[in-house]
C-alpha cells in the first residue's frame, strides 16, 4: 500500500489527485504546517532529510520530489496518464512535466517571500509580476489549441501544472482574462478524481 505523507496546502495534493486518477490504493499520513512559519513540521525530516512534502512510501522505497513521484506512479500504473503516442505530444509532456517546478514555481515562491517582507519587498514586486505575466501568457497560448498541456487528454503534465497555476490564481493575478488557462483550471477541478482527492486530502486553499 502506498503511503502519501501529505502536508496541508502543499504540492502533495496533486499526488492524491494522480492516485485517484490512476485508481491506485493509498493511505494518507497528515502533517500540519507551523502556524507562524508555515513550514512543514520536523516529523517529516525523520522520513526524508529535506523534511518536505510530498514524499511517498511504497514498500521499502521512499520517494521525494513531485516530478519523480508522478513518473514513478504512472509507471506503476502501466503508463496510464503518461506520454501520448505522437512525438509532439511526448515532447510537450516532458517539457511541462519539468517546466512546472523548474520555471513556473520559482517566481511564485519569490513572490511569496516578497509579500512577507512587506515594504522591504516592494522594489522586487513589479519585476517578478512581469516575469509571471510572461509565464501565464505562455501557458494561455499553449492551451489555446488543445484542452490539456500535452494534447487532447489529461496526462501527468497536467497533474504537475495544477499546483503552480492554482497558486498563481491565488496570489499572482491569474484570472478569467487568461481564458484558456482559466477554462483548464475549471476543467480539472470538475474531474471526479480531483473531487475525490480534495475529499481525501482535506482543506486545500488553491482549489
Amino acid at each position: 500500500m502506498i503511503v502519501v505523507h501529505h502536508l496541508e496546502n502543499s504540492r502533495s495534493q496533486r499526488i492524491l489527485w494522480l492516485l485517484e486518477e490512476l485508481g491506485l490504493p493509498y493511505t494518507i499520513k497528515r502533517y500540519q504546517r507551523d502556524p507562524k512559519t508555515m513550514l512543514a513540521p520536523p516529523e517529516l525530516r525523520r522520513l526524508h532529510p529535506l523534511g518536505k512534502s510530498p514524499v511517498i512510501e511504497d514498500g521499502n522505497m521512499v520517494i521525494a520530489e513531485s516530478g519523480a513521484i508522478v513518473e514513478y506512479l504512472i509507471e506503476k500504473a502501466g503508463g496510464r496518464l503518461g506520454p501520448l503516442d505522437d512525438q509532439c505530444g511526448k515532447l510537450r509532456y516532458r517539457q511541462f512535466l519539468h517546466y512546472a517546478e523548474g520555471s513556473l514555481m520559482p517566481p511564485l515562491l519569490v513572490l511569496l517571500v516578497i509579500k512577507r517582507l512587506g515594504l522591504f519587498g516592494l522594489p522586487a514586486r513589479k519585476p517578478i509580476l512581469r516575469m509571471l505575466d510572461r509565464h501565464l501568457d505562455y501557458c494561455d497560448q499553449e492551451l489555446s489549441g488543445r484542452p490539456y498541456f500535452a494534447g487532447d487528454e489529461l496526462t501527468g503534465a497536467d497533474i504537475m501544472m495544477s499546483f503552480p497555476l492554482e497558486a498563481a490564481a491565488k496570489r499572482a493575478g491569474l484570472d478569467a482574462s487568461r481564458r484558456h488557462v482559466w477554462a483548464w483550471l475549471q476543467r480539472i477541478h470538475e474531474r471526479p478524481a480531483y473531487q475525490r482527492a480534495l475529499k481525501a486530502g482535506g482543506p486545500y486553499a488553491y482549489a
